[in-house]
């Protein structure tokens, strides 16, 4: 009985066979890969195959590639978003954190950081029959944020609060404080009592691939988050859009003893 020569790797194997060396540390995040040449002849197969594991790699977020070559995401372990927990005011406010995103990229590790904007705006349609507000008029405070960890983007926030409300007050700052905007609204009688949360996920428009360093091919989360008061009036409405690659979301609530 003769050996058979061994099949070529599938791409889809190269793929595999990277991914685990990422996992391993093999790769650690940030590092340079292997070229297409060298990687083919490392894994038996050719240039081709190499290529097109990479690409594979690339939409999935697991690598990104410049001029320079291929290089291990710099974010390896997908982000926790714990929707249950983050917006609890002692868990945002948790080492002076200005908010549920500082406070949730510090508990991973990992250093927040963000670039913040406001202006007073008029509001998207959408958004004014949400606050109750004219969409025609500039009715709302727009907080508008580009948030990173490890110096990495890895979410855009952009946050509409009434005027009548914000108009004067710190929500109006860069700096909000300790805990954020929902502490401040929660001082000037506001407090949010109703979270809802509402998502798809979409491809990046042309500004969220450049703000991202996302690829067209890639996908985002948009989420559209809705705070109430206790009457049940809605103070704000922030959309979130985050990279499916870098982020998983977390969801969980208590069952009444019918259930």
């Amino acid at each position: 009985m003769t050996d058979e020569p061994p099949r070529r790797a599938t791409f889809r194997a190269v793929a595999d066979e990277v991914r685990t060396r990422i996992a391993r540390g093999t790769y650690a995040p940030g590092a340079k890969l292997p070229t297409e040449e060298e990687l083919a002849k490392e894994l038996g197969t050719n240039r081709g195959t190499a290529a097109q594991a990479l690409r594979l790699l690339t939409s999935h977020g697991v690598i990104t590639k410049s001029r320079r070559g291929a290089f291990v995401h710099r974010i390896v372990t997908k982000l926790l978003r714990d929707s249950t927990s983050r917006y609890m005011r002692a868990r945002r406010e948790e080492g002076q954190a200005r908010g549920a995103f500082e406070a949730e990229i510090r508990s991973l590790g990992m250093t927040p950081s963000s670039i913040t904007t406001t202006d007073r705006v008029r509001p998207p349609a959408y958004v004014a029959d949400l606050l109750g507000v004219d969409s025609t008029k500039v009715s709302t405070l727009a907080r508008v944020r580009r948030m990173l960890a490890d110096d990495v983007p890895v979410q855009l926030a952009t946050s509409y609060l009434p005027l009548e409300i914000a108009e004067g007050t710190r929500l109006e700052e860069i700096d909000t404080g300790p805990g954020g905007s929902k502490s401040r609204l929660a001082e000037l009688g506001h407090a949010q009592d109703t979270i809802t949360e509402e998502i798809t996920v979409r491809a990046p428009d042309e500004d969220e691939v450049a703000a991202l360093d996302v690829t067209e091919d890639q996908r985002v989360f948009e989420i559209t988050h809705i705070g109430r008061t206790e009457d049940g009036r809605a103070v704000e409405v922030t959309v979130h859009v985050m990279p499916t690659h870098l982020w998983r979301l977390s969801y969980s609530w208590p069952l009444g003893p019918s259930h």
